[in-house]
C-alpha cells in the first residue's frame, strides 16, 4: 500500500507542483507622485487587493507571500484580511530594493515549493487562468514569463538623443509577470545578482545572466502595470469592460 500511494503521491507531484507567489509591494511609487499606487482604487477596490483576489483565484497557486514596505506592514496585513482570500497568505518586509525583497520571501516560501512565481502586486487585472497557464509553461521550461509584442517602433539613443540603432521590431517583446521560475534557479539568480551588486530590472535578467534560459509564453494585453495616473484611468476602463461581458 506505502508503494502505490508514494506512485500516487508523485503523479500528483508531477501534475501540480508546490507553487509560490511572491508579489513585491514595496516600491516607492515615484511615477505615481508619491501616492502609493498599491492602495489606489480601481472602481472601489485596492488595487493590490484585486492583484491578490486574482492570484486567490487560481488552480496552481498553493501561497501567496508578500513584500510591503516596513511601515506598512499592518495596513498591507489589513488589506489582506478584508480580502478574504482562501489561499495561505504571508506578509513581510521587503528589502531596499525589488532583487531583496524577491529572494527575501523565496527564502521564506515553503520547503515544498519547487516553483515561484513572481508577480507585480500593481498588475492587478492578471486573469487567474492566464496566471496558470505561465505555471504550466514553467513546469517544461523552468524558467517563464508572459510577453505580448512591442507594436511601437523601439529606437536606441545616447545620452545625447542620438539614434544609435532601430531594432527589428518583429523580435521584440513586452515582458509582463507572472515571471515563474524552478525555485532553486530563482534564489541562485537572485543572490549571484545581490553578491555581485549587478542591476537587473526584473527576475528574467537575473536568470538571464547567470546564463540559464528564460521562454517567453503569450501574455495579455490587458495585463497592465499601475505605474502612472493615466493606467489608473485605463485599468478602469478594462473593468467596465469585463463588467459588460460577464
Amino acid at each position: 500500500m506505502g508503494g502505490l500511494w508514494n506512485k500516487v503521491k508523485k503523479r500528483h507531484s508531477a501534475a501540480h507542483p508546490f507553487c509560490t507567489a511572491i508579489v513585491p509591494a514595496a516600491g516607492s511609487s515615484r511615477r505615481m507622485g508619491g501616492e502609493n499606487k498599491q492602495f489606489l482604487e480601481l472602481r472601489g477596490v485596492p488595487v493590490l487587493m484585486r492583484t491578490l483576489q486574482a492570484i486567490d483565484q487560481t488552480q496552481l497557486v498553493d501561497e501567496i507571500i508578500v513584500a510591503a514596505q516596513q511601515e506598512l506592514l499592518e495596513e498591507v496585513a489589513d488589506l489582506c484580511y478584508r480580502a478574504a482570500l482562501h489561499k495561505p497568505v504571508r506578509v513581510f518586509a521587503g528589502g531596499a530594493t525589488r532583487t531583496e525583497s524577491v529572494l527575501a520571501a523565496a527564502l521564506e516560501a515553503d520547503k515544498q515549493a519547487t516553483l515561484l512565481a513572481v508577480h507585480d502586486g500593481a498588475r492587478p487585472l492578471v486573469r487567474p487562468e492566464d496566471f496558470d497557464a505561465v505555471i504550466r509553461f514553467a513546469v517544461r521550461t523552468n524558467a517563464a514569463a508572459p510577453a505580448v509584442p512591442v507594436t511601437d517602433t523601439v529606437k536606441m539613443a545616447d545620452s545625447e538623443g542620438l539614434v544609435t540603432s532601430t531594432p527589428d521590431r518583429s523580435t521584440l517583446f513586452a515582458v509582463q509577470t507572472p515571471q515563474v521560475f524552478q525555485a532553486d534557479l530563482l534564489r541562485a539568480a537572485l543572490q549571484s545578482a545581490l553578491d555581485e551588486s549587478a542591476a537587473v530590472t526584473d527576475d528574467c535578467s537575473a536568470v538571464e545572466r547567470i546564463g540559464k534560459q528564460v521562454y517567453l509564453t503569450e501574455g495579455n494585453r490587458e495585463n497592465i502595470k499601475i505605474t502612472t495616473p493615466i493606467d489608473v484611468a485605463l485599468a478602469e476602463v478594462i473593468i467596465d469592460m469585463r463588467e459588460k461581458t460577464k
